[in-house]
């Protein structure tokens, strides 16, 4: 039975703790930051904070303290708000040892850096006694209630480490949990974190009222928007076709569970922003720092994204939805298939 270590037990890490659990394959120590989930957890089997009604198997315990959580890991999976994630690496790397797989499942960018997840991971743990992690990234179309409950979910596995790749995927599939190989790190990571920023806009377009039009005409154009993102940082335009691109942003605009588009629907309907995110619990929408940090990499690349400029303008400046949603109609005609 191999060791799994979860750092983060928000929904999708105590999702993930209950897949990898219910193989029996696996033993899963997952790390707790509030100690109401750990207390949940240990006496309920129940995250009633964040994953309420999916029970956590017997192969899965649940522990504050990072050095137990750690201890003999084999894998490494961190499922952490992506502006604590290095603060949190450099508090793991006492306890982390040169064997060890590491996967992030994290959505986001760095807000004072711009880098992925796993370059902050790598950062971290290289600027500290040489060390040169082995590092993937996990992503795609995956609400945690649905994974939880055994729906069918497939999601993309990416690291330039082919070998790694395949043995994550190996060890984390099962019949209700596919896991797709991918070489494209930066594509996959890149679209992860953008589409949240288009989930907020396909929000905003539902609490304004407007229809399926305009939420087809978003997805579309927000998908053209990231692609030209992700190409000029390196990333394949094939991968926007696959699991963690397309498939993840039609799910993150669309679905009802979807935090970043809950966040959107209230903004168009008038809430202010420190509102809407006063009353989420704890709960992190990660589109909305991801797009203070897109607007910025996006500038350093030459890269115009309208729809990510709008919704930093929302979020950041207190732009009117609908004078956005305006302003994005109105911009000069161009040609569909263009660059720019």
């Amino acid at each position: 039975m191999s060791q799994i270590a979860i750092i983060g037990a928000g929904a999708w890490g105590t999702a993930l703790s209950i897949v990898l659990g219910r193989t029996g394959r696996h033993s899963v120590r997952l790390w707790a930051h509030e100690k109401e989930v750990l207390e949940s957890i240990s006496t309920r089997r129940v995250n009633e904070l964040f994953l309420p009604g999916r029970t956590l198997p017997s192969t899965a315990t649940a522990t504050n303290n990072l050095e137990d959580a750690l201890r003999g890991a084999e894998i490494v999976v961190s499922v952490m708000p992506s502006q604590h994630c290095r603060v949190i690496f450099q508090n793991m790397r006492p306890h982390l040892r040169p064997h060890m797989l590491f996967v992030s499942a994290s959505k986001g960018l760095e807000e004072k850096t711009l880098l992925r997840m796993t370059d902050v991971i790598r950062q971290v743990l290289i600027s500290e006694n040489g060390f040169h992690p082995r590092i993937a990234a996990l992503s795609g179309p995956s609400f945690a209630v649905e994974v939880a409950r055994g729906d069918p979910s497939a999601v993309t596995i990416a690291s330039e480490d082919i070998e790694m790749a395949e043995a994550i995927q190996r060890e984390f599939s099962d019949p209700r949990f596919r896991l797709y190989t991918n070489d494209d790190v930066i594509g996959v990571e890149l679209c992860g974190a953008l589409k949240n920023i288009i989930a907020i806009a396909a929000g905003v377009c539902d609490g304004l009222g407007l229809g399926y039009n305009s939420i087809a005409a978003l997805i579309t154009r927000g998908l053209a928007e990231i692609s030209r993102l992700v190409i000029a940082c390196g990333g394949q335009q094939k991968t926007m076709a696959g699991l963690a691109g397309l498939g993840d942003l039609v799910l993150t605009c669309t679905g009802g569970l979807s935090r970043n588009r809950s966040v959107g629907v209230e903004l168009g309907r008038g809430r202010g922003l420190a509102e809407i995110m006063g009353g989420m619990h704890g709960m992190v929408a990660e589109g909305v720092f991801t797009t203070y940090a897109a607007v910025e990499l996006a500038r350093s690349r030459g890269i115009e994204m309208p729809i990510t400029e709008q919704m930093f303008a929302i979020l950041k400046e207190g732009k009117s939805p609908a004078e956005a949603i305006r302003d994005l109609m109105s911009r000069a005609s161009k040609s569909e298939t263009t660059l720019e």
